[in-house]
């Protein structure tokens, strides 16, 4: 829902030690719940600053994103921190990348080939070794490893939770958000490696147009969530 623009300029302040806000003329902007926006970095702050400066007669949240970002670290992850974070790790449990297509051989060598790189970094970075399957039956997985990745996940910050939640949940793998995340992959190899069988069947039968659409709408999603995350380090 959009609403009337009812400021002339933008800008941000430092606020010391509690971080960065965001000014709309004179009014310090707050979060929809009326919370304070505290902002981790500098590059965010102006990020957001530029967001609301760019907006026209009519401000449209949708054209936000860092904005959206940051007002769900601190409505929704703060009040959900636990219950998110183990929203997230329980996608190690069932990780895209541990259930690999057996048939047909092409599909299934190629998934195989792409997806066991970044099994392996996780097992030697992230200390967590998975096992995959051919079948489409739920394996279990080594509780040691899903410990670790547990630990990965707690220790994110709210504005990191934030991102990593879209991220994980779209690409339906917590290894390639985290390799996001450690700079293993960028967004787009990630995202490719996610959608690889999609791109498999695509070369058979050809992509749809609704398809196409979805896929775009994704994979700018996860571009966002990510810049969010690296913007939000800085």
């Amino acid at each position: 829902m959009t609403m009337k623009r009812f400021y002339k300029k933008t800008s941000w302040r430092s606020e010391g030690e509690a971080g960065f806000s965001v000014y709309l003329d004179e009014r310090e902007l707050r979060t929809a719940n009326k919370r304070m926006l505290r902002l981790p970095s500098q590059m965010l702050a102006q990020a957001i600053a530029d967001e609301w400066a760019d907006q026209e007669d009519e401000v449209d949240p949708a054209s936000m994103p860092m904005t959206a970002y940051a007002f769900t670290a601190l409505d929704v992850v703060a009040d959900k921190q636990h219950a998110i974070q183990a929203e997230v790790s329980r996608y190690a449990e069932t990780d895209l990348l541990c259930y690999i297509a057996a048939e047909p051989e092409t599909l299934a060598a190629r998934l195989a080939a792409n997806w066991q790189p970044i099994l392996d970094w996780a097992a030697k970075n992230l200390d967590a070794p998975l096992v995959t399957t051919s079948g489409l039956m739920a394996i279990a997985q080594p509780a040691d490893s899903l410990a670790a990745l547990r630990r990965r996940v707690v220790a994110l910050d709210l504005f990191e939770l934030a991102a990593i939640q879209t991220i994980t949940a779209i690409l339906g793998s917590l290894i390639l958000a985290l390799a996001i995340i450690e700079g293993r992959l960028t967004v787009d190899q990630a995202f490719d490696l996610a959608r690889l069988e999609e791109t498999f069947q695509a070369e058979q039968w050809g992509l749809d147009e609704e398809d196409e659409v979805k896929q775009a709408k994704d994979r700018e999603e996860v571009c966002q969530g990510a810049k969010f995350l690296q913007i939000a380090r800085v």
